[in-house]
């Protein structure tokens, strides 16, 4: 099959391994500076592991960052269940902090490997995974031919293409076609997603549905959740997760004009990068808004009005404080984010029109009047100060998301039901050995 390769396929493999020894240090390297990567951890990205291999058949799951890896943790709870070895690959330091927190006992975290021939060899010569699973759309050709060049099954779960990356691999119908054809199952997300995998050239694609549909809500510390409520008291409080620079203007704007309706009203910020977190501050002050940051250990007092939230892993603290949610990315044009979370714990969530990360999830939170769509400031103020006046139908709206998310749950059950003749054959290997 190397022979077949298309000319993208075989320039990208020859690039790759020129740039392994180039290119990939002062990549690394750079990213080190800007926090996004654990100096500790870097050999991980050269494919050499920092911890030892268990025994017996092993099954690779590989998710980009942070919403691939939560959407997986069930799924790994489970076949953690059933007694097999899991090792869990990502390549952000706020992914391996989540897998850090949040995957079972016996499961095991790495980064990904730079997609480098000699580096992937590495990572697969020492975890020999039976079974290798690819989440969403975080497809690297190196990896996939280096596993289909060992005979490793490989399936896609929770596929997602964009029509924006649709379009994209369409002008390079050969080299996507080629990468996919050498999966055993595609597992879209949903109908359209399986249509475009269909016509990408996945040769066995089915709609098992969203796995982010089935993920509990988001843990949070007792302690710190009681510390929080008693210093807000019963001030009314709204929230904007996982936000960009451009809805944290608009968010600080609202919460100024809200002022005078509501003097007391506290509003917590999320942002989607927490470092940011004093930039937002700045911001904040200069429109004349009292603020505590979460990082400096700061507490939401009475006559704050805007409380950041610059901290990783405490959204569960955040959703189970407000009512009312703002989901980030959706103002901003970066895709949005998952609003399932919060509305497992009963908020009611308003978001712009950018949701294509979510597209399923949000059309059907519409249409179920179970979320508010808004374009603008001038929206997202109409519906906050409604919202904040009517607590009846602000709880009408928790209550229709709440109804609507059930309905479209079942994936986790649906993934299992099509992995399990490879589970099967995984087992009946261990037994042999």
């Amino acid at each position: 099959m190397r022979d077949r390769l298309p000319f993208a396929l075989r320039f990208y493999r020859l690039a790759s391994m020129a740039a392994a020894s180039t290119i990939a240090p002062r990549l690394l390297a750079r990213r080190v500076r800007r926090g996004k990567e654990n100096p500790a951890r870097l050999a991980e990205r050269y494919g050499q592991a920092s911890l030892p291999r268990p025994v017996g058949p092993m099954i690779w799951i590989h998710g980009a960052s942070v919403g691939e890896t939560l959407s997986v943790i069930p799924l790994v709870e489970h076949l953690r269940a059933r007694n097999f070895a899991v090792l869990l690959t990502s390549g952000t330091v706020t992914s391996a902090a989540l897998a850090e927190r949040r995957l079972p006992a016996g499961a095991q975290h790495q980064f990904i490997p730079f997609d480098a021939p000699r580096f992937v060899r590495r990572f697969l010569d020492h975890w020999r995974p039976g079974l290798a699973l690819f989440v969403e759309s975080d497809l690297w050709p190196n990896l996939i031919l280096a596993c289909r060049d060992r005979a490793i099954p490989m399936i896609l779960v929770n596929g997602r293409v964009s029509e924006h990356s649709f379009s994209r691999w369409r002008l390079l119908p050969d080299t996507i076609s080629a990468l996919l054809q050498r999966f055993d199952l595609c597992l879209a997300q949903s109908s359209a997603d399986a249509r475009r995998y269909a016509t990408l050239g996945a040769p066995h694609v089915s709609s098992t549905g969203n796995l982010k549909l089935d993920v509990p809500p988001p843990p949070a510390d007792l302690s710190a959740l009681q510390a929080l409520k008693s210093q807000i008291g019963e001030r009314v409080m709204i929230a904007a997760a996982s936000t960009h620079a451009d809805e944290e203007k608009d968010i600080i704007a609202v919460r100024r004009r809200l002022r005078t309706k509501s003097p007391t009203l506290l509003t917590i910020i999320a942002p989607r990068h927490p470092e940011r977190g004093q930039g937002i501050a700045e911001a904040a002050k200069f429109a004349g808004l009292s603020v505590a940051l979460r990082s400096r250990g700061e507490l939401p007092k009475a006559g704050v009005d805007v409380f950041i939230s610059d901290t990783l892993g405490e959204l569960g603290l955040i959703y189970r404080l407000a009512p009312i949610v703002f989901m980030g990315g959706s103002l901003a044009s970066h895709g949005g984010q998952n609003p399932i979370e919060a509305i497992r714990l009963g908020a009611a969530v308003v978001h712009g029109p950018h949701v294509w990360n979510f597209a399923e999830i949000y059309a059907a939170l519409d249409a179920a009047r179970g979320a508010k769509l808004i374009a603008d400031e001038e929206g997202l103020l109409a519906c906050l100060g409604s919202w904040l006046a009517d607590p009846a139908a602000r709880e009408a709206v928790a209550a229709a998301a709440a109804a609507a998310v059930e309905k479209l749950g079942g994936a986790l059950e649906r993934t299992l039901t099509a992995l399990e003749p490879y589970l099967m054959q995984l087992q009946l290997e261990r037994r042999a050995s």
